[in-house]
């Protein structure tokens, strides 16, 4: 029997949770696969899903009664939602990138955030490689004059990969694999980030964003949006790269001017682009999209399907829901992004205690003293921490009584506090 599903059955043979699991609340937004709304249904957890991102406020009203929270990237999960968010126990990010959600606030308020953050590396980075070559050799150009009766059999302005510079921005999990692929091609691979990376086969660190776009001759980015990224690539960094150059973005859509870009091109100081992400995407299929680089030669659009592949959707479905059912069924946070990771064992015989707290000195012994005043021993422990909030785990051999967890929450520095039967 595979792992996962030895795990699942395992799981099944366990106890029921202190809270009914018909009664946990799932809402999945962005038409996430399927399969994660079956496993939650197997679960017998309630599950609401809608095909598109939902708004500041309406998501504010809409998340009142969710317990667990399943999004891609379109929809914001701002400190005002977190706000109204009373039940919400954790949230999904069915995708690679979190910067969607505001994590300190959910840290704080005793949400774990979970991802996949490998499950849909080799769909972005391949659409990235086949995009490259399209730019190079004006495919997708020449397939639009075609389709407008115009034959244009020309090697103007068509060339190969092998020998050309391509410098990555951002040497995370798909910069590295896009690394790896387009050496593959015969391209030289140059990178820049702001951490120290090490490199894949013979790719090179470049030490300045000014070096990589000077040296490149195609540029791709794979960065998260932040304040440091916000525009990182504008007019002046444009004007450095080389006449003729290209430049893809499938990161996020804030971190190239697009304006600029137009301009860009329009004067002809670059060659092509590839842009899959947008600083205002639509939220959803049937909402239309403009931008300024519509219609213009040599530009391919995509909207936001860099890790749109059935494979990957289906990959990040199963184990982002996994991570959460695992966290509901016995309070493992292993693989959170924003939350004390705590890798924990399954249950048998024993009840379960989960205690979110501020970081503060003296909790652990108020936590302990609590269970010494019920005369109910603590058999097995783990504790972990960040800066400003812990989390401890009891196991312990009796039903805990409503009159413990009441005390346990009466500690001050207490964030939430969660039984498991």
């Amino acid at each position: 029997m595979e792992p996962v599903r030895r795990f699942r059955s395992l799981l099944k043979s366990m106890p029921k949770t202190s809270y009914p699991k018909e009664k946990i609340r799932v809402l999945l937004l962005e038409n996430i696969h399927p399969e994660s709304t079956e496993r939650f249904r197997g679960e017998s957890f309630q599950v609401e899903t809608l095909p598109a991102s939902l708004g500041e406020e309406e998501l504010s009203k809409k998340i009142e009664t969710v317990h667990l929270l399943g999004i891609r990237s379109k929809t914001r999960v701002t400190e005002h939602v977190l706000l109204r968010a009373r039940r919400l126990w954790a949230i999904g990010c069915y995708c690679i990138g979190t910067d969607q959600v505001d994590l300190a606030v959910a840290r704080r308020r005793g949400v774990p955030v979970f991802n996949a953050p490998y499950s849909n590396t080799r769909s972005v980075a391949e659409l990235i490689i086949g995009e490259i070559i399209m730019l190079l050799r004006r495919v997708f150009e020449k397939s639009q004059g075609l389709h407008q009766k115009k034959w244009d059999k020309s090697s103007d302005g068509c060339y190969e990969v092998r020998g050309k510079t391509l410098g990555i921005i951002g040497y995370g999990h798909i910069g590295s694999q896009v690394s790896i692929l387009a050496e593959a091609l015969g391209l030289e691979v140059i990178y820049y980030d702001v951490v120290e990376k090490l490199p894949m086969g013979n790719a090179n660190p470049v030490y300045t964003l000014e070096t990589l776009l000077q040296r490149a001759d195609i540029v791709t980015l794979h960065v998260p949006e932040d304040k440091t990224t916000l525009n990182l690539i504008a007019a002046p960094q444009l004007a450095m790269m080389k006449n003729g150059g290209y430049l893809l973005n499938a990161s996020r859509g804030k971190v190239v001017n697009l304006e600029n870009l137009r301009k860009a091109l329009i004067s002809g100081h670059l060659a092509g682009a590839a842009i899959d992400v947008f600083p205002n995407e639509p939220a959803g299929n049937d909402h239309p999209f403009e931008s300024g680089l519509q219609g213009l030669p040599n530009v391919i659009l995509t909207p936001h399907i860099g890790g749109s592949t059935l494979e990957s959707q289906e990959d990040i479905a199963r184990k982002t829901t996994e991570k959460l059912i695992t966290y509901m069924n016995i309070g493992s946070t292993y693989g959170s992004v924003n939350f004390p990771e705590v890798q924990l064992p399954l249950l048998k015989d024993q009840h379960r205690i989960l205690h979110i707290h501020e970081n503060v000195p003296g909790v652990l012994a108020q936590f302990s003293n609590v269970f010494s005043q019920h005369d109910i021993n603590i058999e097995g422990q783990y504790l972990r921490t960040l800066e400003d909030i812990g989390y401890v785990v009891a196991d312990v051999n009796q039903k805990p009584s409503r009159e413990i967890l009441e005390d346990l929450k009466k500690i001050a520095a207490t964030i939430r506090v969660r039984a498991l039967y």
